[in-house]
């Protein structure tokens, strides 16, 4: 079982839509589980619209993260934990206590770059009780042809901490998708450039 974790210090990093896509392209290999431990329950919200029955399921785990994965998490082969923007937070604790792997989405600007660098301490003390977490920075919403976007792996560096060499570019269809209470992966051609990279990351993830 691969346990991962979205986590980040600042809100609309894009967290829940990763976690959403994540988990819908790890359905396609195995049981996989959502475990909602943020209080807004937006991936709670995202599985209500949702009519495909093959999609990932989503539970609620913002006050009992660590009763639920004891409880149900050993049934899956993939879970993914959909965290509040906080690295204080009781939920975000919980969960790189308990992950193989934090994911921590950031977009290129200055001030998501600024928020990450506390994520390096929790991610450490974390390790004193989970050894085994791995931690690795996502560029999130990139355009390329910005100069601010070219900037980032420089930032990212000066940070200290290892990023995914995927980065998830801005598309419109992740918005959509969601809006809709689908994954990319049921958007067709138009949505295949993403479902690529969204693959690409995964092997990273896992490797």
């Amino acid at each position: 079982m691969a346990t991962i974790a979205l986590v980040g210090n600042k809100g609309g990093a894009g967290k829940t839509t990763l976690a959403v896509n994540l988990a819908s392209a790890l359905a396609k290999t195995g049981s996989t589980l959502i475990c909602d431990s943020d209080p807004q329950g937006s991936s709670l919200q995202w599985r209500l619209i949702c009519e495909n029955e093959q999609a990932p399921q989503v539970i609620d785990t913002a006050w009992d993260l660590r009763q639920q994965l004891e409880q149900v998490g050993q049934r899956h082969e993939h879970v993914l934990i959909d965290c509040p923007p906080s690295v204080n937070a009781m939920q975000t604790h919980e969960a790189l206590c308990a992950a193989d792997v934090a994911l921590i989405p950031v977009q290129p600007s200055p001030l998501d770059l600024w928020a990450t660098v506390h994520m390096d301490h929790s991610i450490e003390q974390a390790r004193k009780v989970n050894p085994k977490l791995r931690a690795l920075i996502v560029v999130n919403q990139l355009e390329p042809r910005t100069k601010l976007s070219k900037l980032v792996r420089q930032g990212i560096d000066e940070l200290g901490m290892p990023a995914a060499q995927t980065a998830i570019h801005r598309r419109a269809i992740y918005r959509s998708c969601v809006l809709e209470g689908k994954s990319v992966f049921e958007m067709g051609k138009r949505a295949q450039a993403a479902a690529d990279e969204l693959q690409q990351l995964i092997q990273e993830v896992l490797a």
